[in-house]
């Protein structure tokens, strides 16, 4: 078993870190570290900001530290005992963090539920913690909890905090307002002054500090334990080789249920002291993202592979100048991020090519996405094709792959400032460690992850927790490699690697991923296992390829509609036919269909964290995948389609099976390229 462990770490910068310098007065969980960045900061540091009506409001980590206080004292007046699981729903707010803490202070545990989960995945997490009250933003939350009230026995109060559309509503026991759990708070603090800060002294760091949820692509999520050292101790380890500072800013948006949004907008904040910045709303996310011009942004790679289509969809459809503009500038940043990949200190000659290149396009570009300021950028959840990663690279964007799972609280490697590489995750961050289970002569094996941040269990699953650590090891479930430089290469998951009949093994996220860089191309699922060849469903862009259509004077009425049109199925093959000329000859697609819908949590075809889950999509779609490898053009299709205000229609087409050409065929699409797609790498 091969272990490759980090050691390297800049020195750490004693100014900036919020920590005491003596170990025993180190703050051992993460209301300590509230208290102390009160302390602190007070009223001179901005902890927070949320946008209302256009305007930005401000909180200090004074008044951040006042409502948690009241907060979770108005709980404990509320009943709320210690141990008792407390679970919070919403968008994300600063409400949603002070729930959280305030648990976290009254000795309760505190979980997340993803804000568009449907009722069943509400009522199983729910019940499955046997959470006695639920922090519910809205009336849409709210709404959820009461449809399920009859199935939640243990559930005492549901808190909402937005009242607009909850004054009439007759279950005036069960709701509760959140500003009068404050208010319940405040009246306890006036009686027992010193009963929060008891509470928070109380807190051992090996004490639970939250109930995390997978994302459940293979099943039911998992509610994984994590104690306050297990969560402290591995954002020491981030902050020791990605320093935050308390001057940075971050925009919140990414669901907090998620252990990387967890980290950055409640753990690393609290530890770095930087301010949190949230969005009016989940649509406005983008523009508030160039209104603040974050230093630190962390984002999935279906948002990083969105910005990069955005970006390329609008080129398509500049002006000649523009075009020129950018055909020219972009691949001279494509070298210049290679020259960093490699590396390499550019020749002179590149550096005053990039600085032109950043004069007339990146700097404008960076400005326009709101990374004029942007710092540190990161990405996790599941692999960034290399693709896109070269893309942010050029426009001068310190992009960063992220490794980890919830169960060792987020992070195991992570890519280095100067040491980037667009193939790998990174290296393991200090006091991880990271091997190679059983790795076959290639080095290829199952990735194997242990440190202090180790979880302590699945919640009431104590068969899954012996399945996933063995030895003091967790089991990954990915496959992977270490680069001779220690850096960690993520294949896919094992179970999804895939061979052909003749042997020949392939990754399909790795084509996945391909695919998704494409500007038309939003999702799509590759095919292969134990055939003769390689397919893929695909899923369009329906606001690209619809702009595209009606540029080019299709008509067309439904997304079904668009997919199935004859144009469209050309232009998708055009990119098939590049992604092919990157892959090797027995992992090339040979037959593609477009998908008559995009694929979706709600029909429970991606997790709540956009990841696919493949065995139900291979039972779903069955039929579909059974044409593909059959000699039919056609395969008529009668489904019923779900919108989203909880409609059903019927839908009636026919599925086009495209089968490509041999590659000879498009030697003239691809020569079209010529000069500037070698800078670019290829296609």
């Amino acid at each position: 078993m091969f272990i490759f462990q980090s050691n390297v770490a800049p020195p750490r910068d004693k100014t900036m870190d919020p920590q005491e310098s003596t170990e025993d007065k180190k703050p051992k969980s993460l209301p300590a570290l509230l208290v102390e960045n009160a302390r602190r900061f007070g009223d001179r540091r901005v902890a927070m900001r949320e946008k209302e009506f256009g305007i930005w409001q401000s909180v200090t980590w004074r008044q951040y530290l006042e409502h948690v206080r009241n907060f979770s004292l108005g709980l404990i007046s509320l009943g709320l005992k210690p141990g008792e699981a407390v679970g919070i729903i919403g968008d994300n707010r600063p409400e949603w963090i002070y729930a959280e803490l305030a648990a976290q202070a009254a000795g309760a545990l505190p979980f997340g539920i993803f804000q568009d989960s449907i009722l069943s995945e509400v009522a199983f997490i729910i019940d499955h913690s046997e959470a006695t009250m639920i922090v519910a933003e809205d009336q849409e939350q709210v709404d959820k909890i009461l449809d399920l009230k009859d199935q939640l026995p243990r559930l005492k109060k549901i808190i909402y905090s937005d009242p607009k559309g909850l004054w009439d509503y007759e279950e005036k026991d069960l709701l509760v307002k959140f500003t009068d759990i404050e208010r319940l708070g405040r009246q306890l603090h006036e009686k027992e002054p010193e009963r929060f800060d008891k509470n928070v002294r109380a807190i051992n760091e090996d004490d639970l500090a939250i109930i995390c949820y997978t994302s459940g692509t293979t099943g039911n999520p998992k509610g994984t334990l994590l104690t306050h050292k297990n969560i402290l101790s591995m954002v020491a380890a981030l902050h020791e080789v990605d320093p935050k500072q308390p001057d940075d800013q971050f925009l919140s948006f990414i669901p907090l249920p998620w252990i990387v949004e967890q980290t950055m907008s409640v753990f690393s904040s609290l530890y770095a002291g930087y301010t949190l910045n949230f969005p009016e709303e989940p649509e406005t996310a983008m523009a508030d993202l160039y209104e603040i011009a974050p230093s630190l942004v962390v984002a999935s790679p279906r948002m990083w592979e969105g910005i990069s289509r955005q970006v390329m969809v609008k080129h398509l459809d500049a002006s000649f100048f523009k075009k020129l503009v950018y055909n020219l500038c972009l691949p001279i940043g494509y070298r210049w991020a290679d020259f960093k990949f490699e590396k390499k200190n550019p020749p002179l000659g590149w550096k005053i090519l990039y600085w032109l290149a950043y004069a007339a396009m990146f700097r404008a570009l960076r400005d326009r996405l709101g990374f004029s300021r942007i710092r540190s950028a990161m990405t996790g959840g599941a692999a960034l094709g290399p693709d896109v990663f070269r893309f942010f690279h050029a426009l001068g964007i310190n992009l960063k792959q992220i490794y980890g799972q919830t169960e060792v609280a987020g992070y195991s490697t992570i890519h280095r400032d100067g040491d980037i590489n667009f193939d790998s995750v990174g290296i393991p961050v200090p006091a991880a460690e990271v091997s190679i289970f059983e790795p076959d002569p290639e080095g290829v094996g199952e990735i194997l992850s242990r440190g202090p941040g180790l979880f302590q269990g699945y919640l009431k699953n104590d068969e899954a927790t012996r399945e996933t650590i063995i030895d003091g090891w967790m089991h990954t479930g990915d496959a992977g490699f270490f680069t001779d430089d220690g850096h960690l290469v993520i294949i896919d998951r094992v179970k999804d690697l895939m061979h052909l009949n003749s042997g020949a093994k392939f990754s399909p996220m790795f084509i996945e991923n391909k695919l998704k860089f494409c500007p038309y191309i939003v999702e799509s699922v590759v095919l292969g296992h134990e055939q003769d060849f390689v397919t893929a469903m695909i899923c369009i862009d329906y606001k690209h390829v619809g702009k595209w259509a009606e540029d080019h004077r299709i008509n067309y009425t439904t997304y079904s509609d668009l997919a199935g049109k004859n144009e469209v199925y050309d232009l998708i093959e055009r990119e098939v036919v590049r992604v092919n000329a990157t892959l090797p000859e027995k992992a090339r697609i040979h037959k593609f269909l477009l998908l008559y819908k995009e694929l979706d949590a709600d029909d429970e075809e991606l997790t709540r964290t956009k990841k696919i889950r493949r065995k139900f999509i291979n039972q779903k779609y069955d039929k579909e995948i059974a044409a593909l490898y059959s000699d039919m053009d056609e395969l008529p299709i009668e489904t019923i389609i779900r919108y989203q205000d909880g409609k059903t229609a019927t839908l009636r087409t026919n599925l086009i099976m495209r089968t490509m050409k041999p590659a000879d065929a498009y030697q003239d699409l691809l020569k079209k390229k010529g000069f500037w797609a070698q800078l670019k790498g290829g296609i």
